[in-house]
């Protein structure tokens, strides 16, 4: 494993998307293209450049045999679950930038869930406009047993058998 090439989602306003991943998020457009199924219709295809050689694809389907014009692009509710189950995290290097991400995204309009500890990270937490949870992240201990170790509390294991 060498770490992820791309991860590809659906937009059904591929210059919204843009717009937010490149102009709110900074993420770069490094490829362009166009894709025509042999069944017909067209599907715009876009990667942004996260960082360290890893990309994030956008894909809109127009005319498209086999994808509804209506699918639910937001993926949780598509599915019927909570909102934020399925989500996308981005690494940022420490507390400070994960403040100044927040405050870069509040002052873009853009509604942001707070600083949320979880004890071994820290994350905020908004929405993009396929309304797709996203999130921020920044580590805040350094990862070892001791953060393995829930795995094999009682409570956990318990429900792991439940769901045997």
């Amino acid at each position: 494993m060498h770490g992820i090439h791309h991860l590809g989602l659906a937009t059904h306003d591929m210059e919204a998307t843009l717009d937010f991943y490149e102009g709110v998020l900074g993420l770069p457009v490094v490829v362009c293209e166009m894709i025509h199924p042999e069944t017909g219709g067209a599907i715009r295809h876009a990667f942004l450049d996260m960082g360290a050689g890893e990309l994030i694809a956008f894909m809109e389907c127009n005319d498209v045999e086999g994808v509804p014009d209506d699918f639910d692009a937001g993926i949780n509710r598509g599915l019927g679950v909570r909102g934020g189950l399925i989500h996308f995290a981005f690494k940022v290097p420490d507390e400070a930038a994960l403040e100044t991400r927040m405050r870069d995204l509040e002052a873009k309009g853009v509604a942001v869930r707070g600083v949320v500890d979880h004890g071994w990270c820290k994350s905020i937490y908004f929405r993009d406009p396929n309304f797709l949870q996203l999130e921020y992240c920044c580590l805040t201990a350094e990862l070892d047993e001791s953060h393995r170790a829930g795995r094999h509390a009682e409570s956990w294991t318990r429900l792991a058998r439940k769901q045997d």
